[in-house]
């Protein structure tokens, strides 16, 4: 070590001790504000407990127990609020920073700008100790070299120059070493990251987040956000920390984590990104699978396919001329073709299907069929069929009941000329008025109540209506069996899962949607999964949501898929401003293991490896499939 460098290190030890003794202090504040956060909140459950009712019917304690209801919710936020206050100052403790640069502004003093998982003030000198790594000013940690360099602060751009960048290494609250890197974020760092012990939970990269990296997880100018990144290169992991981000930086906005859903690919990858969220102080967000969304949907009354199913029976069965046939019908369900004949269904069940019937009552014409058939077909503003349809019943009901109340009139003067007394005489002509309302409401819903599973069940089982819808349009050499087959399948009440997706865009189109009112920010992780189709329907999921969508066109398992279908997801979307980014280092695997992909993938130029050097990968030969079984297993 040089003198220079020991010097450096007492400095840097100096600031460490000074900056743990900070976190010290306020974790000792924060653990005593906790117990007595902890006692007022027991206190008061036990206040109300001796003091309210312990039964709804006491009415005049139930204004009580509200108050004290009140006050216990203000209370356990309070306190759930110091309990995540104390957690930070824990965690910091074992490593409050890994990284600093010495910043000076255009007429301005340098400053040192320490970077850590959470940001640190000194309550009495207002200084901040250290800066989260979401904060405006961290971004030049990621984005810059030594020179000049810049961040958008809330009042503007901020210019400056950039005199020195340095990464620690902290555990325990010890300062190992620290290295000084003046081009990025050093490989040493990175290596070691890599190098470490495997697990079956993902960990934040805070400490190693690349350039290009940096830009996705900071973006918040695009409403969709495409990032093409080949295997290993951190796809997963920067949306959850630009999931982190966004909550961080959109507090004015008031994005909580409720706000956000994460469309993952099985349940298997929810548990395996549970933990990066929490540790990077942020609450976990929901995660839903496509398979949820058809329950959610569709699946109530009906047995559909899962993914899963549909990949295996294809696999195990993918000599088989039934197996040909559901491969065509997937490829065909999946194409934009059949979006336009799903699309020409809703207009031609509009204009052809729907039944309506003059409408009269007590021998007066309430409304003409043409008349209905006018109101129905007068949408201005894109209002779904259904809910046009509602709105139709619930004119026509508007219409009857003056008539209504007229009729019950002349039964209750009926009623009075027979000798019964005036008590007997509601119940009995309600009776008889809720039984006419039943019958004559039961022949409305028979043109003003849609199913769209009959709809698209229409589709395969009318003659030649598909055939007809399609004009002009390029149909598979096999549709007539495509279509026997999914006629045979519906008959039976069964789904499989390539017209899951179909019966929920139908549903979607002609009922509207208002499942997820509250979603503001969508990440769709495997994007290469989706068809068009799906993307259709997160649309109308998510109408008004931001999305963040992630893939790798090679790593489609059952159909070949290209970057082109990024450009339909752009223009499904139809967002203000979209973007479409790539991501082309992979960091997973070894520089070996990745040159061998590549010859055999030939894809010598796809994306470049990290280089790290480990053994090389073997090819192993057997004569026999037993053999290779037990090569495997071994």
């Amino acid at each position: 070590m040089t003198d220079q460098y020991q010097q450096e290190l007492l400095k840097e030890k100096e600031y460490l001790k000074y900056t743990l003794n900070l976190i010290q202090d306020e974790l000792e504040k924060e653990t005593h504000s906790l117990s007595n956060r902890k006692e007022e909140l027991l206190e008061t459950r036990k206040e109300m407990w001796d003091n309210t009712a312990h039964s709804s019917e006491d009415f005049e304690k139930l204004t009580e127990m509200n108050q004290y209801l009140s006050l216990l919710t203000n209370q356990t936020a309070s306190y759930e609020r110091a309990y995540k206050q104390k957690e930070k100052y824990e965690k910091m403790l074992v490593s409050p920073y890994f990284g600093r640069f010495d910043f000076v502004e255009e007429f301005g003093e340098k400053e040192k700008i320490y970077i850590g998982l959470h940001h640190m003030m000194d309550s009495k000198t207002l200084d901040i100790i250290v800066y989260d790594w979401r904060s405006p000013i961290a971004s030049i940690f990621y984005q810059y070299e030594l020179g000049n360099a810049s961040y958008k602060a809330p009042m503007g751009e901020i210019k400056g120059e950039v005199l020195l960048k340095r990464q620690y290494k902290i555990q325990k609250g010890e300062l190992k070493y620290f290295f000084d890197c003046s081009i990025k974020i050093n490989d040493e760092i990175l290596q070691q990251a890599l190098s470490g012990h495997s697990s079956t939970k993902m960990k934040h990269i805070v400490q190693t987040i690349q350039k290009e990296q940096d830009a996705i997880i900071r973006d918040t100018e695009n409403s969709v956000l495409i990032v093409q990144g080949v295997a290993g290169s951190g796809k997963t992991s920067i949306a959850l920390h630009r999931i982190a981000f966004l909550l961080y930086h959109s507090i004015n906005e008031k994005l909580t984590s409720s706000n956000i859903l994460i469309i993952s690919p099985n349940t298997v990858f929810s548990k395996y990104i549970a933990n990066v969220l929490p540790e990077l102080g942020e609450e976990n967000v929901a995660e839903i699978t496509f398979d949820d969304l058809v329950d959610q949907i569709i699946s109530h009354n009906i047995q559909t396919q899962k993914r899963f199913s549909q990949l295996e029976k294809m696999i195990s069965h993918q000599d088989s001329t039934e197996a040909q046939i559901k491969k065509a019908s997937i490829d065909f369900k999946e194409s934009k073709t059949f979006i336009e004949i799903l699309n020409r269904l809703i207009q031609y069940y509009e204009r052809k299907e729907i039944q309506f019937e003059d409408i009269y009552y007590e021998g007066v014409v309430v409304e003409t069929k043409d008349m209905i058939r006018n109101q129905f077909l007068q949408d201005k503003i894109g209002m779904p069929i259904a809910r046009r349809l509602k709105r139709i019943e619930g004119m026509i009901l508007d219409k009857i009941q003056p008539l209504e109340k007229q009729r019950v009139r002349k039964i209750e003067k009926i009623v009075e000329r027979r000798g019964q007394y005036p008590f007997e005489i509601e119940p009995y002509s309600r009776l008889l008025a809720s039984k006419k309302s039943k019958v004559f409401l039961k022949k409305i819903r028979l043109f003003t109540e849609i199913n769209y599973i009959d709809v698209y069940y229409r589709l395969f089982a009318k003659r030649d209506l598909l055939f007809n819808l399609a004009e002009g349009l390029d149909l598979p050499k096999n549709i007539e069996e495509i279509i026997e087959m999914t006629k045979k399948n519906l008959d039976s009440g069964y789904v499989p899962y390539e017209d899951c997706t179909p019966l929920m865009f139908l549903k979607l189109k002609l009922e509207g949607s208002d499942f997820f009112p509250q979603i503001k920010q969508v990440v769709v992780d495997e994007a290469q999964d989706y068809s068009p189709l799906h993307y259709e329907v997160f649309n109308m999921l998510f109408p008004t949501a931001k999305f963040t969508i992630l893939g790798d066109v090679s790593q489609s398992i059952e159909k070949e898929v290209n970057t082109s279908l990024y450009d339909e997801v752009i223009q499904i979307l139809d967002r203000p401003q979209s973007i479409q980014l790539r991501l082309d280092k992979s960091y997973r695997s070894s520089y070996e293991i990745s040159s061998f992909a590549k010859k055999v993938l030939n894809l010598e130029n796809d994306f470049i490896s990290f280089e790290r050097y480990e053994e090389n990968p073997l090819v192993i030969k057997k004569e026999k499939l037993s053999q290779i079984n037990e090569a495997i297993i071994k």
